[in-house]
């Protein structure tokens, strides 16, 4: 029998193996014997980083909600705010749910609520779909509604389309943009 190769363990490298492992397998599959197996090594290997599954968990969502805000900020990059904003937003959301559909559970699914460095990576999500519909003149209490709203759309949109809830055979990508159009047309009232 020939002898395992050797990698560098670290926690990136068991992060990125667990986010590969997620989008492949689903988030499900994330245990320390199925990561074990993917990086070839035994699962008490995976103590010498992390507190356990939880901990494992816990900086998945967080590498999570920095890859989902890292996607956002960069689509919403030279848009003016406002419409072409709140689309740009908003396409960029559903295209990370689509193209990372494990992460994406991590990123809704944070393991502990009251975690400051999860709650912190998803502060600056808010504050980037706040900063968007600055023009449309909501009071602070208004734009937290209207966040909560598309991010209801948004969620409600990638979660229906992930467990294959579209049966008829029109256009996913036009529902879900005129579903954003209208939102938007709601907000200028």
């Amino acid at each position: 029998m020939s002898p395992r190769p050797k990698i560098a363990l670290d926690k990136n490298t068991i992060i990125l193996a667990a986010a590969e492992l997620a989008n492949e397998e689903g988030s499900e599959y994330v245990t320390l014997a199925m990561l074990a197996k993917k990086l070839s090594i035994k699962p008490p290997s995976l103590y010498n980083h992390f507190d356990g599954l939880p901990g494992i968990k816990r900086e998945l969502a967080v590498y999570s909600l920095k890859k989902l805000y890292n996607s956002l900020a960069e689509e919403a990059q030279g848009k003016s705010k406002g419409d072409e904003a709140i689309m740009a937003l908003s396409q960029a959301y559903l295209t990370f749910a689509r193209r990372n559909p494990g992460l994406y559970e991590f990123a809704l699914a944070a393991p502990d609520p009251a975690d400051e460095t999860v709650n912190d990576a998803g502060k600056k999500i808010v504050g980037l779909v706040i900063s968007a519909i600055q023009p449309f003149g909501l009071m602070e209490e208004e734009a937290i509604h209207a966040v909560r709203g598309l991010r209801s759309l948004m969620h409600g949109f990638a979660s229906l389309e992930q467990s294959r809830g579209f049966g008829m055979s029109l256009d996913l990508d036009e529902s879900y943009q005129l579903a954003v159009a209208a939102l938007i047309k709601g907000l200028k009232k």
